[in-house]
């Protein structure tokens, strides 16, 4: 469930499912995957849209443009900053979820983390 103010395409929820609360200060970086083209045949490009960091619900709303166009983006979660500040450890110190859009709905990806787990899927 994203925050009635949100005016971003793309929002994230992230909860710590082993202490059981809101995960706050995650830095998020919310980034469009081109395809190769022919300067570049061999590689995607990566292009940064925004970065931010989750609010005390854990919640990134402000996340980039209000509208994107259909595409491959990627979210990145710097996950070792999280555990480091809150003093867990950490087996994955980042977490990328790619995923494609289709259409011009808004996009929630929340993330479950634990320090050995993580999950994700397809909010609404």
């Amino acid at each position: 469930m994203t925050s009635q103010n949100s005016t971003s395409a793309i929002t994230t929820h992230v909860l710590d499912t082993a202490l059981g609360r809101p995960a706050a200060g995650v830095p998020v970086r919310l980034s469009r995957i081109d395809p190769p083209s022919t300067d570049r045949p061999d590689f995607d490009a990566i292009v940064v849209l925004a970065d931010a960091v989750t609010d005390d619900d854990g919640r990134a709303t402000d996340l980039g443009p209000d509208q994107v166009p259909a595409g491959t983006y990627q979210l990145r979660f710097d996950t070792a900053a999280y555990y480091a500040a809150t003093g867990q450890e950490c087996f994955f110190p980042q977490v990328t979820v790619t995923f494609a859009v289709t259409d011009r709905r808004h996009h929630h990806v929340p993330l479950l983390l634990s320090p050995f787990a993580y999950s994700t899927y397809r909010g609404s």
